[in-house]
């Protein structure tokens, strides 16, 4: 009876541990795609309402819908790499690009196997912005379900932080 109920007790232990490394990690990644946002901003001539779609992206129920953070998205996902030259996720590089922040080789997988996935299932369209929200979206829905989200008002404190 006690062995059960310990190992019941790791076991949820366990989940939660991942699952905080899991919010951290994407947290992290997070952070850095909205630093370097400032690049694409002038880059792309983008209004201030684009920045604070981005910063309440992780927000549950908050709908991101604009074109110009779909084309942001595609912007940040070039500066880091993650995009190969057909315009498609480059598996080895976004792998990459998640461990950077510390995580496990697993755990960098199903993240790459999510994204992978959404944008497989993306509804083709010549608008790559779009394309690149819709992708982005999926892979929000994906990450909440496994309750993986960063709070977003923890991401702001700690990028304001920084700031100063």
């Amino acid at each position: 009876m006690w062995v059960k109920m310990i190992l019941i007790t790791v076991a949820v232990v366990m989940m939660s541990v991942k699952v905080d490394l899991s919010q951290t990690l994407l947290k992290d990644m997070t952070k850095n795609f909205l630093k370097a946002y400032e690049q694409c901003q002038q880059e792309l001539s983008l209004p201030e309402s684009t920045a604070k779609e981005l910063m309440f992206f992780w927000k549950d129920g908050y709908e991101v819908s604009s074109r110009e953070a779909g084309c942001t998205i595609l912007c940040l996902s070039k500066k880091m790499d993650l995009i190969d030259p057909e315009g498609k996720l480059h598996k080895g590089k976004s792998a990459d690009f998640v461990k950077q922040h510390g995580t496990d080789d697993e755990t960098a997988n199903k993240v790459v196997d999510i994204l992978h996935t959404c944008e497989s299932n993306a509804a083709p369209n010549d608008d790559h912005c779009m394309v690149a929200l819709a992708v982005a979206l999926c892979f929000k829905k994906e990450i909440h379900n496994l309750n993986w989200a960063p709070d977003p008002e923890v991401i702001l404190e700690e990028l304001m932080a920084e700031m100063s």
